[in-house]
């Protein structure tokens, strides 16, 4: 073969794999599955279990593929280093800090020890396994929330474990890798490799990450073109921190990319929402790259070998460590027992683990010692077997466990994405509920999604519609398009097909107001709230001031009574509990409200309504129960 054919051969295959790729993106969000699982049957389907097309060769031999995943590698770690808000650790809950601190140990040691026993591995590539299956890794842990809407706090531990176990694993093994390839290793030797490593990583980083931040500061990068010049230079800076930390100490490169990315991350960049976006985009594309060419790559014969030994590490794995540290871990901090239970079973594994382990397999593989290339299968096929085990069961069922658990918070459906429905979705969702809008309007769809919203396309009249966003598990369904037929409609199909809690309606003709209400639904007149409002700037001027205020810095919140420490308790000595900022305004009960009195005993499944500032609500209902 020429080398014109040969180059043309591996264009068409490099094609193919981002074909491929993108491919598994788009039924990722059409599914609501982790794309890692598309991905990974893209991979078997076009590498030698498969149609054969794609090999080691083909990519220009170990030296090559072991350049391509080692570059993949800089830009994953520094995406997701990127992402590590310092802010966003420091509104997590405490549980994340012990998660990647204890919780991490725990996984290390855990499924070293498992490797060690049950496939009879040396330490020092049972620690290896042990630390790369550290990493959840917000590459799978991410789909899975956007399908399992569960509450905030749930999501943000899930979210920021993954984002800092990637990185810490990735560093961890590498410095354990360098380790084991020396032969005589005494804690000296231990010491100085690490020393080395992270020591250069961190200096390297520093350094790029300081040249970049005073690039994009003081340079004049053209006006015309700053944002994209900003971009281009935000991931030339991630790839020469990996090239020349690694050129210096191999295996260095990993702690260069993920310091720079976290101290980019956190420097209040100029055009920092184009840099993430355009970095995620990029990520995507080399994610997808990478693990279809790595699963193209696995031998079954590598997962066979392992026998019941590796059916016994992912059991306990998935089984035994996973629930063990989420429990030792989240104690305290207001989890209940059922979102635990559902963190317990949301761990998989992601294209860290695959792309590092692939990595060190074939630099093992390149290796002369008989004991390294054996070494090398038993890290490629524990590692994938965790990885397609926990993908499969974890990303797959979670909506179903999720489900199962009854870990989903209250959904609410907007139909109508105009300025009512926006402006109720703003309200709710800064009180941490789960939004879906649906509208048919494509540039308010647009909109809508740029600022952050859910937002789906379709007609809100349409059963499927309502369906596909989410009406079988929503407890709200408000109609606010400014057409009452429309909305009537809706009011109708959302009684008819859906067990929804609650229907609301906006009507915009006041005399349409009675046929709403005649079919059970909540209406609320647009002609009536205003006149009600404008009544109230007249008759009641410092209501309506306090209730103006009460909108843009207070809350209103109705909970069910469900901690066993407050039934019989009176309302003065709830009260004297409470944040300061909220009271609790009304107590209903049965059926009837009334304003209680100091003396009032509250009772199980009691609704109190509690009024103050917004943070002071939102921590008095930790305090007394669940929102209704």
């Amino acid at each position: 073969m020429t080398g014109a054919e040969a180059g043309g051969n591996l264009l068409i295959l490099v094609a193919a794999i981002v074909g491929l790729g993108v491919v598994s993106q788009l039924l990722s969000a059409r599914f609501r599955v982790p794309s890692v699982l598309f991905l990974i049957t893209a991979g078997v389907l076009i590498g030698p279990e498969g149609l054969g097309v794609l090999t080691v060769d083909a990519l220009g031999g170990s030296s090559g593929l072991s350049t391509i995943v080692g570059l993949s590698v800089a830009i994953i770690v520094f995406e997701g280093a990127f992402h590590l808000k310092i802010e966003k650790i420091k509104q997590a809950p405490s549980a994340v800090l012990r998660l990647t601190t204890i919780g991490a140990a725990i996984a290390l040691a855990g499924t070293a020890v498992a490797v060690h026993v049950f496939l009879e591995a040396n330490w020092d590539i049972a620690l290896l396994i042990g630390a790369l299956l550290v990493a959840t890794g917000p590459t799978v842990v991410t789909p899975i929330l956007k399908v399992v809407p569960v509450r905030d706090r749930v999501a943000a531990t899930l979210e920021t474990e993954g984002i800092v176990n990637d990185v810490t694993a990735a560093i961890l093994a590498v410095v354990l890798f360098k380790a084991m390839t020396v032969r005589e290793l005494t804690a000296d030797v231990y010491l100085q490799l690490f020393a080395e490593r992270l020591g250069t990583g961190l200096l390297v980083g520093v350094v790029v990450a300081a040249v970049v931040w005073a690039v994009l500061q003081y340079v004049d990068l053209s006006p015309d073109n700053a944002p994209q010049n900003a971009r281009l230079l935000t991931l030339a800076g991630a790839i020469i921190a990996f090239g020349s930390a690694d050129y210096i100490f191999s295996e260095a490169g990993v702690a260069a990319a993920a310091t720079a990315g976290l101290i980019l991350g956190n420097a209040g960049l100029p055009y920092e929402e184009d840099i993430a976006a355009f970095k995620g985009d990029i990520t995507l594309l080399v994610l997808s790259f990478v693990f279809i060419t790595l699963a193209a790559l696995l031998e079954f014969d590598q997962l066979f070998a392992l026998g019941l030994g590796g059916v016994a590490v992912v059991v306990v794995v998935m089984f035994v460590l996973r629930p063990l540290l989420v429990f030792l871990t989240t104690r305290g901090d207001r989890f209940t027992f059922r979102e635990t239970l559902f963190m317990s079973f949301v761990g998989p594994r992601g294209i860290i683990p695959a792309s590092v382990a692939t990595l060190f397999a074939i630099r093992l593989q390149t290796s002369e010692a008989p004991t390294n290339q054996a070494g090398a299968d038993l890290l490629v096929g524990t590692v994938f077997l965790v990885i397609l085990v926990t993908v499969v069961l974890e990303g797959g069922f979670a909506r179903q466990i999720a489900e199962k658990l009854d870990v989903i918070p209250m959904r609410v459906l907007i139909i109508g994405g105009g300025r009512v429905g926006r402006s109720l979705a703003e309200r709710l969702e800064a009180r941490g509920e789960n939004v879906v809008l649906i509208d048919e309007e494509r540039t308010t769809l647009k909109q809508l999604r740029n600022d952050g919203f859910t937002a789906r396309e379709g007609d809100g009249t349409d059963v499927d519609v309502l369906r596909e966003a989410g009406a079988d598990n929503a407890r709200i369904v408000v109609a606010a398009t400014g057409d009452d037929d429309v909305n009537l409609l809706v009011a109708q199909l959302a009684q008819s097909h859906f067990d929804v809690q609650t229907v609301i309606a906006r009507a915009n003709n006041p005399s349409n107001a009675a046929a709403f209400e005649d079919l059970g639904v909540e209406t609320i007149s647009a002609a009536e709230s205003t006149a009600w409002a404008i009544d109230n700037v007249i008759e009641r001027p410092a209501l309506s001031n306090w209730m103006s205020e009460l909108g843009r810095s207070g809350d209103v919140q109705e909970i069910e009574v469900t901690d066993e420490n407050l039934i019989g308790e009176r309302i003065v000595d709830v009260g004297s509990e409470l944040p300061n900022g909220v009271l609790i305004a009304l107590v209903s009960r049965n059926g009837t409200n009334e304003v209680p009195s100091a003396e009032v005993e509250l009772q199980e499944g009691d609704h109190i309504t509690l009024i103050g500032r917004t943070e002071a609500v939102h921590e008095a209902i930790k305090q007394c129960g669940k929102p209704v």
